[in-house]
């Protein structure tokens, strides 16, 4: 288990993450930028942050999730639901947030954009079957368990 997740700042300005509370499972990311990024209704931005990680691990990948304030008030969300930043990533992580409500949204340095987790991954090698075991729900899809 990662005891410590090294974080590098690569603006002065950047907000080293946080937890919220002691319970909190994601670290807060906040917005790095000179001057406010206006997201219109229906638009798009990237939010840098002015970090880069070091996850290290490779049993370990970064998950970038939504702020559950930011999505149910604003309608501001990651534009990639949930964004993956791989163990062997160094670059800075930059936040790409869309706009689904209906009025311009205006994100201003320092403000918390996204949280992020660290979770365990298996990486299994592809192996091509001509069958695969059967179970009990089989095939049934959407909405076939009730």
């Amino acid at each position: 288990m990662m005891k410590h997740l090294k974080i590098k700042k690569l603006d002065e300005n950047a907000v080293v993450p946080t937890r919220a509370t002691p319970g909190s499972a994601g670290l807060d990311l906040c917005a790095c930028t000179r001057t406010p990024i206006v997201i219109p209704a229906g638009g798009r931005a990237m939010v840098p942050t002015g970090l880069a990680i070091a996850i290290g691990d490779m049993g370990a990948v970064g998950l970038i999730f939504g702020r559950s304030g930011l999505g149910s008030k604003f309608g501001v969300a990651p534009s990639n639901c949930v964004g993956v930043i791989d163990s062997d990533y160094r670059g800075e992580i930059i936040i790409p947030l869309a706009n689904h409500g209906e009025a311009d949204f205006t994100v201003r340095h320092g403000e918390r954009v996204a949280q992020l987790l660290i979770v365990p991954i298996f990486t299994p090698e592809p192996l091509l079957c001509d069958e695969i075991d059967k179970t009990a729900r089989g095939t049934g899809g959407f909405g076939s368990s009730g």
